[in-house]
């Protein structure tokens, strides 16, 4: 089989890729490693920022996020019993987030792309990218029993920092910076209302907490936990009081509890790989770059990532020109710090590092205190957050 864009990956950024270039009328094909009920099934994240939802809209792949995804103009942040909101419309000239899961913007894509979309193939499991460096670059992989090669002229890997295309580049060619934080979060799903209206971002010497939501009847919640820690050792009791006391503030507020139908802890992590290219395979998302989720931005980067690649290849296709190809990893590489930098500001003031001083402590207060009380420091905050221009 041939095609002119070997898709590797049938998650958010991998599916947004193919019905960019297929609207624009460049030829793809998307390979899944899995079947199409795990792919829709995965948990990953629920927020949304400007940007991601515009690029969806342009791919007409957004009516039902704009029919039932939860618009928020805001974050509250807490600390030292006190609370602040991060006003994102008048800091950031209008812009604001949606709440809308992962799993439902999967689910959306995917029904784009079987309807009239390029094609897609579950179950089909990749075992090497081979010819980087060549002109037509293959792709090995399996299907429904058999092996089966398809040949590119350009291979995209949104298979993830463990994917199969990351081995496509020769050792020397890329650096990759990590870093590993020492806490982890546990995160439930609950069958209760959201206590809020927008999310909580809590600082407390317990640890940290956050309180965000997957519906109006259904809360995500997530606590500040050891690496290492076992979901099992948390009771539903000892959960929803430990969040109790982290989200505890001055007023009436009150937590409202219920049954909670999942438990799952996830590390902490930073990490970037550069270049984004080698020869005519190309990273896109977590391929490419890992982001602690506190800053909400491993979605909206791969999103970012294919909505800058797609622009790239269709110019590549209408016009002959390869120059936004060639500066495709600095164009991507320059948002992508931006966004580890937030997402490491959010982490390392609104968490509790094991072995923090009292004086750690104190830097994180007054950054609190800061962002409170200056409109500089909020609205860097708020323009961070809701997504920053795509270039």
């Amino acid at each position: 089989m041939q095609t002119t864009v070997g898709i590797i990956g049938g998650g958010p950024a991998g599916l947004l890729l193919a019905r960019m270039l297929h609207r624009a009328g460049v030829e793809c094909v998307v390979l899944e490693s899995r079947d199409r009920a795990y792919v829709e099934q995965r948990q990953r994240a629920g927020i949304l920022e400007q940007p991601t939802v515009d690029a969806l809209r342009e791919a007409g792949a957004a009516e039902r996020l704009d029919a039932e995804g939860l618009v928020h103009d805001g974050i509250e942040l807490r600390w030292d019993g006190r609370s602040h909101r991060i006003d994102f419309p008048s800091l950031t000239d209008g812009r604001r987030v949606w709440v809308y899961a992962q799993t439902e913007v999967v689910k959306d894509l995917i029904a784009l792309q079987l309807e009239d979309g390029a094609p897609l193939f579950f179950g089909a499991e990749v075992t090497s990218v081979e010819g980087a460096d060549t002109d037509r670059p293959t792709v090995h992989y399996t299907h429904e029993g058999r092996d089966e090669v398809l040949t590119c002229d350009y291979v995209v890997g949104c298979d993830g920092f463990h994917g199969v295309t990351r081995a496509a580049i020769p050792d020397g060619v890329q650096r990759t910076y990590d870093r590993v934080y020492p806490y982890s979060w546990l995160g439930i799903l609950a069958d209760v209302p959201p206590s809020c209206d927008e999310l909580i971002y809590a600082h407390s010497p317990r640890g940290f907490a956050l309180h965000s939501m997957r519906s109006p009847e259904v809360s995500r919640l997530y606590l500040q936990v050891p690496n290492g820690t076992d979901p099992a050792d948390w009771s539903d009791e000892r959960i929803w009081d430990e969040l109790d006391a982290r989200f505890a503030v001055d007023g009436d507020w009150k937590l409202r509890r219920g049954p909670i139908t999942a438990k799952s802890v996830l590390p902490m992590r930073s990490s970037v790989t550069e270049p984004m290219r080698h020869g005519r395979v190309f990273l896109a998302g977590d391929a490419a770059h890992i982001v602690p989720p506190t800053g909400a931005k491993g979605l909206n980067l791969a999103a970012a990532d294919v909505v800058v690649l797609a622009r790239a290849l269709v110019r590549r296709h209408t016009t002959g020109s390869s120059d936004l190809l060639d500066a495709y990893s600095d164009t991507c590489l320059r948002r992508v710090w931006r966004a580890e930098h937030f997402s490491y500001v959010m982490t390392t003031t609104l968490h509790t590092d094991p072995g923090q001083s009292g004086f750690d402590t104190r830097l994180q207060i007054s950054q609190l205190d800061r962002i409170a009380s200056s409109p500089h420091a909020a609205a860097e905050l708020a323009q961070n957050y809701a997504g920053l221009p795509l270039p």
